[in-house]
């Protein structure tokens, strides 16, 4: 049995296993429902007012911005705080033992968060359309497109996001640095406002990271056609748009697991233990 098939295959399946434990765990859920609930909360609250200048509803403008937040912060955040937390518990130490097991153990994380950010992206859509039902207009095609647009994007920031948090040996500094990377580029990256109203070396920034894309990719899914008028371009630029998430996605799932295995290479069970006692130490 080929090792890399076989470590693909363990993932999966450790991955699946994984998001089905975190639907019994009552944190990883409660955070989960109550996140989503105030998501939901935000369109609510927006039903009835309107885009300035126009008569489409600000609830249906906000619905694709939170969708592609969601998936970034998931591909993000999720990864890069689970990869240090891992690294400290000894779960990457294990992992390295194994033939192809950096890889096992990427496929692993991309499929347990993508799960879970499939799970609260159907609940905020499902809610968000019964909310601005004038997004039903988008059809099953539109629909589909969500499905593809979000798989895109969490297959091109899940590896981004892990690279970032092998960085680091401390969850905390982790989770902070995560923040900080993630507001950065979520506030240049246009997913709750068109980018042309930015400066030009902003615009151009943003459009080499795949949020940019993913939130435009979430407005062309869900709003009507003239609302791309306010776009770079006044157009979804689809063309543009598969080709940098599918740039990302490739980098990343060629990058992640050499870097995965290097920082791996580094771990052993003398500085786990150590990294566990300064942990005991702080929480002391």
């Amino acid at each position: 049995m080929k090792p890399a098939p076989h470590a693909v295959r363990l993932g999966l399946a450790r991955g699946w296993i994984e998001f089905k434990n975190s639907l019994t765990n009552p944190p990883d859920l409660a955070f989960t429902v109550l996140s989503t609930v105030a998501f939901v909360a935000v369109l609510w609250f927006q039903r009835d007012a309107t885009v300035p200048g126009g008569t489409f509803t600000l609830a249906g403008f906000t619905l694709p911005s939170l969708l592609g937040m969601l998936a970034a912060f998931n591909g993000l955040i999720g990864a890069m705080s689970m990869i240090a937390v891992e690294r400290e518990d000894g779960t990457l130490l294990r992992a390295k033992a194994l033939p192809q097991g950096m890889l096992g153990y990427l496929i692993g994380r991309i499929t347990v968060l993508t799960l879970q950010a499939l799970g609260s992206m159907v609940i905020l859509l499902v809610a968000g359309l019964f909310l601005v039902p004038e997004l039903t207009r988008a059809g099953p095609g539109g629909l589909l497109l969500v499905l593809v647009i979000t798989l895109a994007g969490l297959l091109a920031t899940l590896p981004l996001g892990a690279v970032i948090g092998s960085l680091f040996n401390n969850p905390q500094a982790s989770t902070g640095l995560s923040m900080l990377v993630v507001g950065g580029l979520v506030s240049i990256s246009g997913i709750f406002y068109p980018i042309s109203a930015l400066a030009g070396w902003l615009q151009a920034v943003a459009q080499a990271f795949p949020l940019y894309w993913l939130g435009l990719g979430m407005r062309a899914a869900l709003l009507p056609g003239s609302m791309a008028a306010a776009e770079i371009g006044g157009s979804w630029r689809p063309v543009e748009m598969v080709l940098v998430l599918g740039a990302w996605v490739a980098a990343g799932l060629l990058i992640a697991p050499p870097i995965l295995r290097r920082m791996a290479r580094r771990e052993s069970g003398s500085l786990m233990e150590a990294r566990r006692h300064r942990a005991l130490q702080r929480a002391g």
